[in-house]
């Protein structure tokens, strides 16, 4: 990590002349790519490190042939000459996830959802003039090749993880049926591919660029194809479960900024079929996605959301068609959407009258395991010395796992997050059935050797996810760090 804060620092001194005031790493999103906000005497940038010179390259032409049509993406500013670095502009941290869960579903948000369709319609017809398809990341167009692959996706990672009884031949048959009935569209153009709430950045300041202070990002992924799936993965993204009126609302919206922008009306009976058939590809897609970081790579936010799609899945096809007969595949949806296969992924969660409490504590090994005063005894104790210790770094010495660095370290430089995966795995069993029982008590203890870096860092993890996914009452205490008469003490951690 420090010879990428480097690199990236080079690169911006080399672009302006001299090295920014200050670098911060920003939090790790699903890629593998870095991303770091660099401070400037006018301004910030964002630096990105990508060990993919294939899709930086792919990324860096996007921007820069459809800022040549004046659509709303980043402007790169430098590009290292190995191609793994490169400087773009920066739009803040509020992206219109943020703002529609801050907000909620109010007129303002709708507005920017709006906004967001009509600059999707224009980068979608007017990038798509001379773009050379050819740089694209992996397929030139979203076709039938690329359609088989996500349903072929759902099924090997989510499908078939479920262990229930189908049949393989006819469902391909309909995947067959299906991939040839949503090729032959009518429209053509530049294809998002991820187009979703989380990557529209929304500006304060309208002025600064952007339509209507909306910006687009990670559109790496884009190729040739139907225009109505980019519209599909906005309106029917499960985080944001938007309502049916929305949904409706906001697709004539933008078939009108379509029709505007192409100059001519469409036939919207045969827009929408195929619109449907493309959200339900992209639902499939989603739970792939789900079933492959969730049940195979173990990680929890995943995980969580499977019930949301499955829901979403659910609402859609009992309410609409995709225009074609697909038997097996139906049999297939009924089968995921079951009300005893959402249970199977729905967390159980605490009520106001759950009695849990649930203490978490981190200890120092040196001195005392704590104890349970709630009679009931045993719990977890968990042992952080097995982790590379950050208080060997001299520059970590005195800090907390509560400091930046000393976080960025554990994250990045360590197993730390294998670790505590396997510890949600073990802790999560024991509370979903203390919930179920109405038992009242459960310990969770982390113990390092000073009680100040790993098992500090180990218990906030663990509370913050105890609190997100079974909205149980948490009691959290660093007990080395409390002991301590600190200049500056702990401050409060807020779940």
């Amino acid at each position: 990590m420090q010879l990428q804060v480097e690199q990236i620092q080079f690169l911006y001194t080399k672009w302006k002349g001299k090295p920014p005031l200050s670098t911060d790493l920003l939090p790790q999103s699903g890629s593998e790519r870095r991303y770091f906000r660099m401070h400037g005497e006018d301004g910030t940038v964002i630096g990105t490190y990508g060990a993919n010179i294939k899709e930086n390259e792919t990324f860096i032409y996007f921007c820069r042939h459809f800022s040549e049509s004046g659509l709303c993406v980043p402007e790169i500013f430098a590009v290292s000459e190995d191609g793994e670095y490169y400087l773009q502009q920066d739009f803040g941290d509020t992206s219109l996830l943020n703002r529609l869960e801050t907000e909620g579903f109010t007129p303002g948000i709708y507005a920017l959802f709006r906004s967001s369709l009509s600059s999707l319609a224009q980068l979608q017809v007017n990038g798509h003039q001379g773009l050379d398809y050819t740089r694209c990341l992996t397929n030139a167009e979203f076709g039938k090749q690329a359609i088989m692959a996500d349903l072929l996706y759902f099924k090997y990672y989510f499908l078939d993880a479920l262990r229930k009884p189908y049949d393989k031949q006819k469902l391909i048959d309909d995947f067959e049926a299906l991939s040839n009935y949503l090729t032959h569209t009518e429209y053509k153009y530049f294809m998002f591919r991820d187009f979703q709430s989380r990557n529209i950045m929304v500006s304060s300041a309208p002025e600064s660029g952007g339509t209507d202070g909306i910006h687009f990002i990670d559109f790496q992924g884009g190729m040739l194809g139907a225009p109505q799936y980019d519209v599909a993965s906005m309106l029917w993204q499960a985080r944001a479960n938007l309502p049916d009126e929305w949904k409706e609302g906001l697709l004539e919206d933008y078939i009108s900024s379509f029709e505007a922008i192409i100059g001519q009306q469409v036939d919207r009976n045969i827009f929408r079929s195929q619109y449907n058939g493309y959200v339900l590809i992209r639902l499939l897609q989603v739970l792939g996605a789900y079933g492959f970081r969730g049940l195979f790579e173990r990680k929890a936010q995943f995980l969580t959301s499977i019930p949301l799609a499955l829901r979403n899945l659910r609402d859609f096809f009992n309410n609409h068609s995709v225009g074609i007969s697909l038997p097996e595949f139906r049999k297939v949806l009924d089968i995921c959407v079951a009300d005893e296969v959402i249970l199977q992924f729905t967390p159980t969660q605490a009520t106001e009258t759950t009695p849990l409490l649930i203490k978490v504590s981190s200890f120092s090994f040196r001195k005392q395991i704590p104890a349970d005063n709630s009679g009931n005894g045993g719990g977890f104790i968990f042992d952080c010395r097995g982790i590379l210790n950050p208080g060997r770094v001299d520059s970590m010495k005195t800090q907390t796992g509560r400091d930046k660095e000393v976080k960025d370290f554990l994250e990045q430089q360590t197993k730390m997050p294998d670790f505590l995966n396997s510890v949600f795995d073990i802790v999560d069993i024991t509370v979903e059935e203390y919930i179920k029982r109405g038992f009242e008590s459960l310990m969770v203890s982390f113990g390092c050797t000073g009680g100040q870096h790993r098992s500090v860092y180990a218990a906030d993890a663990m509370a913050r996810h105890l609190k997100n996914k079974f909205r149980v009452k948490i009691e959290l205490t660093h007990i080395e760090q409390e002991a301590k008469n600190w200049q500056n003490p702990l401050p409060e951690k807020k779940d």
